[in-house]
């Protein structure tokens, strides 16, 4: 199964000094918009995404059709197949896709200890 792009998003209580703290580590704004509190910081190919007052925890993000540069991907498995594919498993899900046949979708499964992993597609 190909899922994409992986990142973390972090749930944190200031961004501004979260964006500061990142950057010391070497890392640069990506993606994102400061004034909406969200980036999307980027060091090598790892990203890392803050989020604050958007989620309460922490989640793992993988975004299908995407590399790490956000480039698309000529050949990627659609989050609605993989949605498919992990129900048949029995997978827990938080949420589920309500959308059209293509374009952008989104669903949340729990893994066993109830960490979210949001497989988030934008193309």
């Amino acid at each position: 199964m190909k899922l994409g792009a992986f990142s973390i998003s972090l749930a944190v209580k200031d961004i501004k000094a979260s964006k500061t703290f990142y950057e010391h580590l070497g890392f640069s704004v990506f993606a994102g918009d400061l004034d909406k509190n969200y980036l999307i910081m980027k060091n090598e190919s790892t990203l890392v995404g803050l989020f604050q007052g958007m989620f309460e925890n922490n989640i793992l993000t993988f975004n299908p059709g995407w590399d790490q540069d956000a480039n698309t991907l000529e050949h990627y498995d659609d989050v609605r197949d993989i949605q498919k594919h992990l129900k048949s498993k029995d997978v827990a899900f938080a949420s589920e896709i309500d959308a059209p046949d293509s374009g952008p979708a989104s669903f949340v499964v729990l893994d066993p200890d109830g960490n979210a992993i949001l497989i988030d597609q934008h193309i």
